[in-house]
């Protein structure tokens, strides 16, 4: 697999966090249900770290694109609001053409 996107930087910290899950489980006392929860859960906290600033985003924009369905903002303004909330969020890059 290609380290060429955020997308391969956050599967390999996902697949490391359940490696490092499965090798501290390998060792522990516990039933087998225990370890495999214990797995899952790895599994669920590396997911919800990696992709936290995207759930984050998805407000933010949330929030933009209630206002400016408010009507309160001329064109321009709705414009430069939604051009400063791309600018912040994770993966996407201003000179995307498919964001013009």
């Amino acid at each position: 697999m290609q380290n060429d996107n955020a997308n391969t930087d956050r599967y390999i910290a996902i697949a490391r966090a359940c490696l490092k899950a499965i090798n501290d489980t390998a060792s522990e006392n516990g039933s087998r249900e225990e370890k495999i929860q214990a797995v899952y859960q790895a599994i669920d906290d590396a997911f919800r770290a990696e992709f936290a600033d995207y759930h984050q985003a998805v407000a933010v924009m949330q929030s933009v694109l209630e206002r400016i369905a408010s009507g309160g903002l001329d064109g321009e303004a709705a414009a430069s609001l939604a051009r400063k909330s791309l600018e912040q969020t994770p993966g996407v890059k201003a000179a995307d053409p498919q964001i013009h």
